[in-house]
């Protein structure tokens, strides 16, 4: 088995479809408008898992949602080949980071708000 789909919450999916293609370059998958209906991917894994993002219209996902948020955990990790000229890319789009990137023992970490409710990590592996 393999994933095909997961998702998170998010305050708006469309204001979400936006910052997930426009400015972290995901793709559409599945795109419905008047559905509140937004799947993205990966360029960089096309045929990889999809992206749902769901509206947190629900009081208990809302309340989860806002929850992460709060205490700062992030609801997606992000992969990344080099975390330093991602930073760097997204800094100039205006995504607010908590903190510029830094090293720990499992890697390089750098978290960003999505704008949509979350908090987002971009992970990159130690060599």
């Amino acid at each position: 088995m393999k994933i095909a789909l997961t998702g998170i919450h998010v305050i708006d999916p469309i204001a979400a479809f936006k910052f997930y293609t426009e400015t972290l370059g995901f793709t559409e998958q599945l795109y419905m408008p008047e559905h509140l209906l937004a799947i993205v991917k990966s360029p960089e894994q096309p045929d990889g898992a999809g992206l749902l993002l769901e509206p947190d219209r629900n009081p208990i996902a809302k309340a989860y949602r806002t929850g992460l948020y709060n205490a700062g955990i992030p609801v997606l990790i992000l992969g990344s080949e080099n975390i330093f000229s991602d930073y760097e890319r997204l800094s100039k789009l205006n995504v607010v980071f908590k903190a510029k990137p830094e090293k720990n023992e499992w890697g390089i970490d750098a978290f960003f708000d999505d704008t949509c409710g979350n908090w987002i990590q971009i992970h990159q592996e130690n060599e």
